[in-house]
C-alpha cells in the first residue's frame, strides 16, 4: 500500500536526464553532437559524438600526387590553412631530405604566425560571443579581416590558401607587402590592449572563466592535450622552441604558461601568444634574406621508399602528419594525420563533469576545435 508521504517523495524524486547538445547547437562551433547525462543542470557525464563532417582526407592522399594534396591540407583546419600547408609540405621534405631556400624559411615562418593571429582572433571572438560578449567577437573579426588581405594580396585566397610548395613557395612577396604587414604588427597590440580591456577583469568574464575546467598539468599530458590548452596548466611544450622547425631557431620569443589550467589561464595564454607572434614576424622582416623561394625540386615528386613522421605548432596544438612511400608511386602509400583538434577533444568529458549546462559552452569555446579537423 502506498501512503501520501511515498507519493509526494516519488513527485520529487530526480532521476538522470539525458539530452543532445548538438548536432545543430549554435556554440558547438560545427556539427558536434554531445550527449550530456544531467542531475538538474549539472553534468555527470558526457558522450562526444564525431564523424557528421567526414571526407575521408586521408583516403583521398592515395589518390592525389604529393602536389595535390597540399589542396586537402587546407580543408581540415579552414581557419588555419597556411599552417596545414606547413606542416605537409615540411614532412614530404623531410621524406626527401630536400634543402628548402632561407627565403622561403622565413617567409613560411611569416605566414604561419599570421595564420596563429588569425586563427586566435576567431577563437577569441566566437569564444566571447559564446558567454555573452557580442562586441568582442566585432572587434577581433575586424582585425581578422586585415590578416585575411595580407594572405588575399599573397596568393590570392583568403581562407585555403594552397601558399606552400614542397620545396618552397609558389611565388615571392609583393612589392610593398611587407610594409602591410609591419604596418599591422604596429597596429595589433593596441587592439589587444582593447580585447583586454573589455575581458580581463570583467566581472562577468572572470565567473564564467575563472575555476571552470579545470586540468592539472599530468592530468593534460596524460589525455594527449597540446597547445595553448596544455600550456594554460603549466607544462611547457612548444615543438617551435622543442624541435625548432622553419625558421623559428633564429628568433627570440617566449612561450606562456598558466599556472591553474582553467579556462581563465587559456584566455591569457592564447592573448599572449598573439603579441609573441607579432613578435616574430617583425624579427622575421628584420631579418628577411635574399635569394630564390623554391629549392631544386624534381617535377615529378617520387620520394624514397621510407616513411617519416613531422610536427608543427599550430595554433591549436601539434599537428603531426605520417607519411609512408612505397618508392615507387606519386602517391603516398599511406598518410596520416595527428590532429590537435581531435586529440584535445578528448578532454571535453572530463573538464565539464561536475559543472553546469551553461559551463559546457565555454568549455567548447576553450579548447578551441574546428570539426574540420577532428572528422577529416
Amino acid at each position: 500500500m502506498t501512503t501520501n508521504r511515498d507519493t509526494a517523495t516519488s513527485a520529487f524524486d530526480t532521476d538522470e536526464l539525458v539530452i543532445n547538445m548538438g548536432p545543430q547547437h549554435p556554440s558547438t562551433h560545427g556539427v558536434l553532437r554531445l550527449v550530456l547525462r544531467l542531475d538538474g543542470e549539472r553534468v555527470i557525464d558526457m558522450d562526444v559524438v564525431i564523424g557528421y563532417l567526414h571526407r575521408g582526407v586521408e583516403k583521398l592522399t592515395e589518390q592525389r600526387d604529393y602536389t595535390q594534396i597540399v589542396l586537402l591540407t587546407d580543408r581540415m583546419d579552414y581557419v588555419a590553412a597556411a599552417s596545414n600547408n606547413l606542416g605537409y609540405v615540411e614532412t614530404v621534405e623531410k621524406l626527401m631530405s630536400l634543402e628548402v631556400p632561407k627565403r622561403a624559411q622565413y617567409i613560411r615562418t611569416v605566414l604561419a604566425e599570421l595564420q596563429r593571429i588569425a586563427s586566435h582572433l576567431v577563437w577569441l571572438g566566437t569564444h566571447a560571443m559564446d558567454i555573452g560578449a557580442v562586441t568582442v567577437f566585432l572587434y577581433c573579426l575586424r582585425e581578422r579581416e586585415l590578416v585575411l588581405d595580407l594572405f588575399e594580396e599573397y596568393c590570392g585566397a583568403r581562407l585555403t590558401y594552397n601558399a606552400m610548395r614542397v620545396g618552397g613557395l609558389p611565388m615571392d612577396l609583393s612589392t610593398g607587402w611587407e610594409a602591410k604587414v609591419r604596418a599591422f604588427c604596429d597596429l595589433l597590440p593596441g587592439k589587444i590592449d582593447d580585447y583586454e580591456t573589455l575581458l580581463t577583469n570583467n566581472r562577468i568574464w572572470l565567473e564564467r572563466t575563472k575555476d571552470v575546467g579545470v586540468i592539472s598539468g599530468a592530468d593534460a599530458t596524460a589525455i594527449g592535450l597540446t597547445g595553448p590548452a596544455l600550456r594554460a596548466s603549466g607544462v611547457r611544450r612548444d615543438v617551435r622552441k622543442d624541435e625548432p622547425y622553419a625558421a623559428y631557431k633564429d628568433f627570440d620569443f617566449e612561450v606562456p604558461l598558466g599556472t591553474r589550467g582553467d579556462t581563465y589561464d587559456r584566455y591569457t595564454v592564447r592573448l599572449i601568444e598573439m603579441r609573441q607572434s607579432v613578435r616574430i614576424v617583425q624579427q622575421a622582416l628584420d631579418g628577411m634574406p635574399d635569394g630564390p623561394v623554391m629549392g631544386k625540386v624534381p617535377r615529378l615528386i617520387k620520394p624514397p621508399a621510407g616513411e617519416t613522421y613531422h610536427a608543427i605548432e599550430s595554433p591549436k596544438g601539434e599537428l603531426g602528419y605520417f607519411i609512408v612511400s612505397d618508392g615507387q608511386s606519386l602517391s603516398p602509400y599511406r598518410l596520416r594525420v595527428r590532429p590537435p583538434s581531435l586529440c584535445n577533444l578528448q578532454a571535453l568529458p572530463q573538464l565539464a563533469r561536475g559543472h553546469l549546462v551553461a559551463d559546457v559552452v565555454a568549455l567548447i569555446g576553450t579548447i578551441d576545435i574546428v570539426l574540420g579537423e577532428v572528422d577529416r
